[in-house]
């Protein structure tokens, strides 16, 4: 459509584009802001005196950062009223003052600014306007009429009190439920008669739209009509089938349902809710919606194990041995569950712990809650609530809502067919939060002894006693539980395994469990211990056994491709054949760091999947100043650094290191796997290290590893996670470990093996750390003293 536009002066102002919507002059209209650069274009409009900003509808709204080709070429100056703010949107109230064309469209940092002129309509009059105008009043009167809508006394007086006929053109067009080009079509007419034409055009159709859905809603009341009738002859049909002494269907499930209620052995209050609601039920007609919910409500009642309990197995040798059968270690947790069946024994009545094991992936923590079920002769069921957002998953929906049901625990229950069942809370650490509460709030009564005896969920609306049954909680950590819901369970940690315990895992229950899953017998595959050792070292690099697993998977599938392809030979798989077999060994990385540079340090690092070694580089900037440093550091390590810096800048003279070096020379610090965040105060004495490498030339022992955090007075203090630190050095091959001497206590939970093979030099001072792990420096520091 060619458009005649006006020579004026070209102005600038924050541009808003429109989805799905355009804004007419001289109307108002309400509009939500989301869009980062739609905010930031409103509040640069907001800093204005005049409050102005352009309007542009783009041509499509699935497009979040429209250029100006996607945008149309005629827009609304306009003027925001009001405006309403919230957490992650704003709300806008914009008046309409004229129309603009688009000139160009550029960007003031980070939102869109347009460049634009005036496009006013000119001035015309006629009588083919005047009786267009007329034509739409008769119009919008009778499309008013047709829609019945509340408040049409009140739109018709306003759009008789309109004179102007553009802006009852305008009123209209933002009543219509218009779509996007029409609506553009009607903003960009050249003239006021063009625009009166158009929406002569939609407001026809409209009214033709409208007159046909009144012909098919009395066609539909007539068949309304027609219903009631035969609800009429029905009621007559059950009153003949009573004097007959006949059953209808509905009578017959009422009595069904009532013998199911004295049949179920119900607590007495709880009879008592659910026969009144069967009487209720026996009054509505089987045609009304509430009939369906109260049956369904009835059901639930009927089937849920008010007073049925499984009876535990109290033989505790033989709960030893199912554990022992099923996982290979794992002292601690096993103790605590024969600790509770030995509580149980001596006390029927004491309440069931909330447990939670927390430990890297792939270390057990769901196999584990399954084989406690076995062991003390309980039912098991497991529900993921990692990703949950809604509280009513775990509370329950309210009946008034179509479609409502009980929360997941009580489905756990009904699905258990006892109230004293194993529940596995999966990934407690993942829970979500949002506006339809906090599932992790709901918790705190379902796994609180003090208040789930009593537990309603707000579907049953009936106390459930959730007391015997034994929540087992799992996570991989700690920190994002909150510390009211961490309080109520009992945390029991499953560190990571070292290559000793995987080899002998591998060999007790992975390789057998795959050969089954493969179809394959022994006779046609033998995997030496020196294979699975190779697996273990050159191809995982976790805590746990996923990938130790998938790897011998891998190997027992190729040996069935070779079986059913007609070979009858045995396959022998040694470290020699794992090339061949899996690929070229991924992880060496930590192999090739044994000579290590001046300005390198290993140090240890704990994460969700174990522990992992972290090296620390350092490099002098020559003629530069300051504490650079790189590898996506955390605030904490951050600060871990400019601790060490000052400690060996206050005490060069101690460790023979000229303090022009501090002056003079800017420091550079990188931990690699920059694309990692990383954070954490345990890599304190480690950046000391490589600190001082770096100022006296003088390498660390690339076979020692550290951990620990550092004051500015020198002091080393206790860290966490040490257990899966040092097998993640042993993994890497590592021989000597620095730890502070407030974390010897923890070696204790370290595998016997591990102990005797690794060396632990214990430190309460930066001094003894560095002596451990630089000697050069310290044979230097002996000497000059």
């Amino acid at each position: 459509m060619e458009l005649v536009r006006q020579e004026q002066h070209i102005r600038e102002l924050p541009l808003l584009p429109l989805k799905n919507v355009v804004l007419y002059p001289q109307l108002l209209l309400p509009l939500t802001v989301g869009r980062p650069a739609t905010l930031a274009a409103v509040n640069a409009a907001l800093r204005q005196e005049s409050q102005e900003i352009i309007l542009v509808a783009q041509r499509d709204a699935e497009v979040d950062e429209p250029t100006q080709g996607e945008l149309y070429t005629i827009g609304t100056r306009a003027t925001i009223r009001r405006i309403s703010k919230s957490e992650d949107h704003t709300d806008i109230f914009v008046l309409g003052l004229e129309r603009v064309v688009l000139i160009k469209v550029d960007h003031h940092g980070d939102y869109p600014v347009a460049r634009f002129q005036s496009l006013p309509l000119a001035e015309d009059s006629g009588a083919e306007v005047e009786a267009l105008g007329r034509a739409i009043s008769e119009l919008t009167s009778k499309a008013i009429q047709l829609t019945q809508a509340q408040g049409s006394m009140e739109i018709d007086r306003l759009l008789s009190a309109t004179e102007d006929p553009l802006r009852l053109v305008y009123l209209v067009a933002s009543m219509l439920s218009l779509d996007l080009p029409k609506a553009q079509a009607l903003l960009e007419a050249p003239t006021r008669l063009d625009a009166l034409r158009l929406m002569h055009t939609y407001l026809s159709y409209e009214v033709q739209v409208l007159e046909l859905r009144n012909k098919i809603a009395n066609e539909a009341r007539t068949e309304m009509s027609k219903e009631q009738r035969d609800y009429l002859l029905r009621q007559q049909l059950r009153a003949i089938q009573t004097e007959l002494g006949e059953k209808n269907s509905e009578q017959a499930e009422a009595d069904l349902l009532r013998e199911q209620l004295d049949k179920a052995g119900l607590p007495e209050e709880i009879k008592k809710e659910a026969e009144r609601e069967l009487r209720r039920l026996e009054k509505l007609p089987s045609a009304s919606p509430e009939h369906h919910v109260i049956r369904t409500y009835l059901e639930y009642v009927i089937e849920l194990p008010w007073n049925k309990y499984s009876e535990d197995s109290l033989d505790i040798a033989a709960a030893r041995n199912v554990l022992d059968e099923d996982h290979y270690n794992l002292k601690d947790v096993k103790e605590r569950i024969l600790e509770h069946l030995a509580v149980v024994k001596l006390n029927p009545k004491a309440k069931a712990p909330i447990l939670c094991f927390a430990g890297p992936p792939g270390v057990g923590k769901t196999s584990l809650g399954q084989s406690i079920a076995r062991a003390i002769g309980r039912k098991f069921e497991r529900m993921s609530v990692g990703g949950l957002h809604d509280e009513s998953e775990l509370r329950g929906h309210r009946r008034t809502y179509i479609g409502a049901l009980p929360g997941r625990v009580i489905q756990a229950l009904r699905r258990a067919g006892t109230a004293n069942p194993v529940i596995m809370l999966d990934e407690v650490d993942k829970l979500g939060r949002d506006y339809r509460g906090d599932p992790a709030a709901a918790l705190l009564e379902i796994l609180d002894p003090e208040q789930n005896g009593k537990f309603r969920d707000n579907y049953l609306d009936l106390p459930f006693d959730l007391s015997k049954v034994l929540f087992i909680a799992t996570a991989n950590a700690l920190d994002t539980i909150p510390r009211p819901l961490l309080d109520r369970m009992e945390v029991l940690r499953l560190s990571g395994y070292s290559e000793e315990e995987k080899l002998e895992i591998a060999k007790r229950y992975l390789v057998p469990r795959q050969l089954r899953e493969t179809g394959l017998n022994p006779e046609k595959i033998a995997i030496e211990d020196s294979a699975l050792r190779g697996i273990i070292g050159g191809y995982t690099r976790e805590a746990g056994l996923r990938r130790l697993e998938q790897n011998i998977g891998r190997l027992a599938r190729k040996v069935a491709l070779r079986v059913a392809e007609g070979s009858n030979e045995q396959l022998r798989v040694d470290a020699g054949a794992l090339a061949d077999l899996l690929g070229p060994e991924p992880f060496h990385m930590e192999q090739m760091r044994r000579n290590l540079q001046p300005g390198v340090a290993a140090g240890l690092a704990w994460t969700e999947s174990g522990g992992d070694v972290l090296y620390i580089e350092a490099s002098l900037l020559p003629d530069s100043r300051g504490l650079t440093l790189t590898g996506q550091l955390g605030e904490v390590m951050q600060e871990s650094a400019k601790a060490a810096q000052s400690y060996l800048w206050s005490h060069a003279k101690n460790f023979r290191i000229d303090t022009q070096r501090f002056k003079e020379c800017g420091v550079h610090i990188h931990v690699p796997a920059g694309a990692v965040p990383k954070d954490g105060p345990s890599a304190g004495i480690t950046m000391a290290v490589a600190l001082t490498s770096l100022y006296t030339a003088c390498p660390a022992r690339g076979d020692t590893a550290m951990t620990g955090e550092v004051t500015l007075t020198g002091l080393v203090l206790p860290i966490g996670g040490l257990k899966e630190k040092v097998l993640a050095a042993r993994r890497a091959g590592m021989t000597r470990v620095i730890l502070p001497k407030a974390n010897v206590k923890d070696l204790r939970d370290l595998p016997e093996q591990v102990r005797k093979e690794m060396e632990f030099i214990p430190a309460e001072r930066i001094e003894q750390v560095i002596a451990a792990a630089i000697p050069q420096l310290a044979e230097l520091m002996s000497l000059a003293a």
